[in-house]
């Protein structure tokens, strides 16, 4: 009885070893209890002309193929009016114009914003307005395009730089994200700005809203004001330039959001890894303590998904924790 005893407990410890040994020595073994949320195509708020969005096969950076959403876009907003961005006059009120990121903090483009340029960055050379108080703004298609031109010339100083959509009306932009998103073990890197949507070294694009407008990369600050120009953004955290049409800086709570039901932060997009963006807190107004390099993190309703950054940090995400369109 002994030895039956004994020959039984060995084979529950072999057959025991057969179902997890071998497990914990397959390569191909992962953990698949971790939630993947496929894209919600239906959040989108496509209109069968301007916004479409339809399926294709696509490879990823990492080599899947696999299918994708094709989106293609006119970025122009059905939830929301673009716009003002530029006061007129520095007696103008907030609603006259828009915003300005710096430092972290948002503030509004009204007339005394402009007025006080001098005293806000403590260079005497800002004088943006007349003898009348008229704010000088790009009034043409060309300004546009001059003013945005990384080497402005000085006939553009102290102009507030206002793109209007009329200039881009004809423009449209397509985007590939994946139906289901694919997790890396090292994030992708955020490529310096190049091509439309592809940078020298990975991709530039951040996202898209469910309103078809593109969650991009940081405004190139340093390089208006080195020029001495000013491009708001409008309470929405978007403006207009010729190539990319009308697109985001900051997320400011006014294109369309998803509330969630377990009052975590709304949804407000997707990552161009397929993987949900939401906005940066809760509706106690925390934000997440266990973010990652990227801004993202996981939980068992929405799987792996990104919080966006403050809007003042002219920033979104800081990196892509899953496979990318090549």
């Amino acid at each position: 009885m002994k030895y039956l005893s004994f020959s039984l407990l060995t084979l529950i410890i072999l057959t025991s070893c057969i179902s997890f040994c071998n497990q914990d020595d397959d390569p191909d073994s992962s953990d698949t209890s971790e939630v993947v949320k496929d894209v919600e195509v239906a959040l989108f708020l496509t209109d069968g002309a301007n916004f479409t969005i339809t399926t294709v096969d696509c490879t990823l950076s990492n080599g899947t193929n696999t299918t994708c959403y094709q989106i293609t876009t006119n970025g122009v907003p059905p939830d929301h009016q673009m716009g003002p961005w530029c006061p007129d006059n520095i007696t103008d009120g907030a609603d006259q114009g828009g915003i300005w990121l710096e430092g972290g903090e948002v503030y509004d483009v009204d007339g005394a914003f402009i007025q006080n340029l001098a005293t806000f960055y403590n260079d005497d050379t800002w004088l943006m307005y007349d003898s009348n108080g008229d704010i000088y703004t790009t009034d043409t298609e060309g300004d546009c395009a001059n003013a945005a031109n990384p080497n402005v010339g000085v006939e553009y100083e102290n102009f507030c730089v206002e793109c209007l959509p009329s200039y881009v009306a004809n423009l449209t932009h397509t985007y590939l994200i994946p139906v289901t998103p694919v997790r890396l073990d090292s994030p992708v890197q955020f490529g310096m700005m190049g091509p439309p949507g592809r940078g020298n070294d990975g991709p530039t694009n951040r996202g898209i809203a469910f309103n078809g407008v593109l969650f991009d990369a940081p405004a190139p600050t340093d390089a208006i004001l080195g020029a001495y120009t000013l491009a708001p953004f409008d309470d929405a955290g978007g403006h207009i330039n010729l190539a990319a049409g009308y697109h985001y800086h900051a997320v400011t709570g006014v294109s369309t959001e998803i509330p969630q039901n377990d009052g975590h932060a709304p949804m407000i997009g997707y990552a161009m890894d397929g993987h949900g963006i939401y906005a940066r807190l809760d509706e106690s107004g925390n934000e997440p303590t266990d973010l990652d390099d990227c801004r993202g993190h996981y939980d068992d309703v929405r799987g792996y998904h990104y919080h966006v950054d403050a809007a003042g940090n002219n920033n979104f995400i800081n990196c892509l924790g899953g496979a990318y369109v090549n």
